[in-house]
């Protein structure tokens, strides 16, 4: 899959509206991929997106559903069946990030973060694979570098995130040759509604680098994992360091 802007596959992102999702999708768009720009509650958002990337001259198209909700996820790739592009690439991004704790977490949000960041990548990814058959593509899981640490104040979301990475190798192994898996770990990129400044500014006073990074320094990494083709069943951290330390 190279980086010429003529004849590219599509591409779509889940949770394309906001956070992570948008930059990913705004800079697949200026390489030149046309966007299926998945969405659950955050529509208008999505709107302007797609209208963005519009006037940079690229395609997008909106796919509404509840990856929580296996049968919508069916029904998300019965849209996208109907696109005018094939499938080639697939970007799980949506998640939840929850704060809790082990003893107190209540089963339903366990569950929640899970069915999200677990299980819709691995049904999203099944699907995935079976629209792009053997002209093949490829499936990027944004996973986190908390998959690697011991955050008890985020226990669901890390178990989610853990088991992604592994989810991404089982899935590398099973789709090769034809479909490529890989992930990328951002480290601190964009700060949690439930972190103060004060507490974001102290996490990264620790990192090597000494600066958060951009949500570009994400997008670019996930280009970078489309673009060699001989790259499968890797995370590639884009943490300024944190795994480090």
């Amino acid at each position: 899959m190279g980086s010429g802007k003529r004849n590219l596959p599509l591409a779509v992102v889940t949770g394309a509206a906001v956070r992570l999702g948008r930059s990913i999708a705004l800079a697949l768009a200026k390489v030149g991929y046309p966007l299926g720009l998945h969405y659950h509650q955050s529509e208008v958002a999505a709107r302007e997106l797609a209208g963005e990337i519009a006037a940079m001259g690229g395609e997008a198209f909106l796919l509404p559903a509840d990856l929580s909700a296996p049968n919508e996820i069916k029904v998300l790739f019965e849209q996208v069946g109907r696109l005018p592009h094939r499938l080639g690439v697939w970007v799980n991004s949506a998640a939840v990030m929850n704060s809790g704790d082990l003893v107190s977490m209540p089963v339903e949000e366990w569950d929640s973060t899970l069915a999200l960041n677990l299980r819709a990548p691995w049904l999203c990814a099944r699907e995935a694979a079976g629209c792009m058959g053997q002209q093949g593509g490829v499936i990027i899981n944004i996973t986190d570098v908390g998959a690697q640490k011991s955050w008890t104040g985020y226990p669901a979301y890390t178990v989610s995130k853990a088991a992604l990475e592994t989810l991404t190798r089982l899935l590398a192994r099973q789709l090769a040759p034809a479909v490529r898996v890989n992930a990328v770990a951002p480290g601190l990129i964009l700060p949690s509604a439930a972190l103060s400044p004060e507490e974001w500014q102290r996490l990264v006073n620790r990192l090597p680098m000494q600066r958060a990074g951009s949500p570009e320094d994400v997008a670019q990494a996930v280009i970078s994992l489309i673009q060699n083709e001989y790259i499968t069943g890797e995370t590639l951290r884009v943490d300024g360091g944190y795994a480090l330390i």
